[in-house]
């Protein structure tokens, strides 16, 4: 406290411009920081240019949720007839341990096995339209898939994200990340929901520590997709001065502090839900379309979870031609138990079989007859297998120690199959693969180079095949 008469002395220049030093640099921090933010909130889904010349533009990943039996569709064994009934510990030796441990007798597949096209590959009675030549002949197997997990939530992360840890970015969501979008009007990543979300939830389709703009973004297959998706304004001009606002406050708030994701994905959001206003109709007005094509892809079936994946598969084409990067199509309700036949095996995969095997089959030769199978990758995958052996009487529980998944299009080897199990469909024996080499074969054939598509995160790059994975050549065209 000074007293009444006494004065500061004055500040020198050289005092001023000591005392303000770090002033100055913290005003010259503010504006490149606010330059920041409006960088950050530009489209982070602009298309971006790939590492190397891509295959595929676009991937439609069909995700078998619950692990669909390979030795009953795909992986034809023939010694399980032979042995069918008797005890496995006595034919196939030491088990592993399983999901429930609740090992029955050698259970032999309830349907035939032809080998078809000329690819010649085994497929069983349950998909005759995905055996048809014209189809099986662009589809390359992955008979030796294995995964770390055998519960269905870890599985599920470790499928979706590489990790089987919940809060880790998507494949889809890298796949935006590494390549933007190809249409500023609708996601980069979207999941047709037929009905059935998953265990591990909404996680399964998050961008993690990504930048939110690059999560899944979840549609219904019917008339309206996305809830509250037409304006309430009276007036386009109304809602445009309201976003208008909203936009200038959400970047006043960047300015005036570090940049904040949340905002950023707020403001991303307002504007790309007032785009797909426009964008979203479009997508579902199927008018265009023949009355061949939809009757192809199974919209007039008689059972009803054939029409709901039917239109999922028929969206996620229009999806692909207009150039969303990244669709994924989940299982219709009403199945019983998904894929996850514990019990009642030839009731659940019988009814699954019919649900997906005649829109996929459309989806296949559709995107061929229109030029588009060359550049979109088809993957069809579970979150692993189901045991040689029964669970009680009627069932077959988890495996994940070699189960199938295929492709189709998009620069793979259409025909081919590469891995095996072994002579009871119990274990991958040959070209054992991992969900990593899935993941970096995806990535290979879009243009990306797994290991340099990183993030910083916690210290460290990260990546959707973390330090593992590796391409499969084998099935490359």
């Amino acid at each position: 406290m000074h007293c009444r008469n006494f004065q500061d002395r004055p500040y020198s220049r050289r005092d001023l411009l000591k005392g303000c030093g770090m002033g100055f640099g913290s005003v010259a921090l503010q504006a490149l920081l606010a330059e920041q933010s409006r960088a950050a909130i530009s489209n982070p889904l602009a298309p971006k240019t790939p590492h190397f010349a891509p295959r595929a533009k676009n991937v439609i990943f069909l995700y078998m949720d619950g692990g669909p039996s390979h030795v009953d569709t795909f992986d034809y064994k023939p010694l399980l007839s032979k042995y069918n009934g008797q005890d496995p510990r006595e034919v196939i030796g030491e088990l592993a341990p399983t999901q429930f441990d609740n090992v029955g007798k050698v259970l032999q597949s309830q349907w035939e096995f032809k080998q078809r096209g000329e690819s010649g590959n085994w497929v069983s009675d349950l998909f005759p339209h995905i055996a048809r030549k014209e189809v099986i002949d662009e589809i390359a197997f992955v008979k030796s898939m294995t995964s770390k997990f055998s519960e269905h939530t870890f599985a599920n992360y470790f499928l979706h994200t590489g990790s089987p840890f919940q809060g880790r970015p998507s494949m889809g969501a890298w796949t935006g990340y590494g390549l933007g979008s190809e249409n500023e009007n609708l996601p980069g990543f979207v999941v047709l929901n037929g009905g059935l979300i998953p265990p591990g939830g909404l996680d399964c389709f998050g961008s993690g520590f990504l930048p939110a703009a690059y999560q899944g973004s979840v549609f219904l297959p019917k008339s309206q997709p996305i809830a509250n998706i037409h304006p309430r304004e009276k007036t386009s001009e109304q809602q445009q001065e309201k976003l208008n606002l909203l936009r200038d406050l959400d970047v006043a708030t960047l300015d005036a502090r570090l940049p904040d994701p949340q905002v950023e994905a707020a403001i991303q959001n307002y504007e790309t839900a007032f785009r797909m206003q426009t964008a979203v109709p479009d997508l579902m007005d199927l008018t265009g379309e023949s009355d061949t094509v939809k009757k192809m892809y199974g919209l007039e079936a008689d059972f009803k979870n054939t029409q709901t994946f039917g239109l999922q598969c028929l969206l996620a084409r229009r999806l692909v031609q207009r150039g969303v990067r990244f669709i994924e199509l989940t299982c219709p309700g009403g199945n019983g138990d998904r894929w996850d036949q514990h019990n009642k095996l030839v009731e659940g995969h019988n009814k699954n079989c019919q649900t997906v095997d005649q829109p996929i089959a459309a989806l296949i030769t559709d995107l061929k007859r229109l030029g588009m199978l060359e550049s979109t990758l088809v993957v069809w995958a579970g979150e692993f297998g189901r045991t040689p052996f029964a669970q009680g009487g009627d069932g077959r529980d988890h495996n994940p120690f070699g189960f199938t998944v295929w492709m189709a299009g998009g620069g793979t080897k259409g025909g081919a199959s590469v891995g095996e199990t072994d002579e009871w469909g119990y274990k991958a024996v040959r070209d054992r693969y991992e969900i990593h080499d899935l993941h970096a074969t995806m990535l290979h054939l879009l243009g990306v180079e797994h290991t340099k598509s990183t993030f910083r995160f916690s210290g460290r790059d990260m990546r959707l095949t973390d330090v593992h994975g590796h391409v499969m050549k084998e099935i490359l065209a």
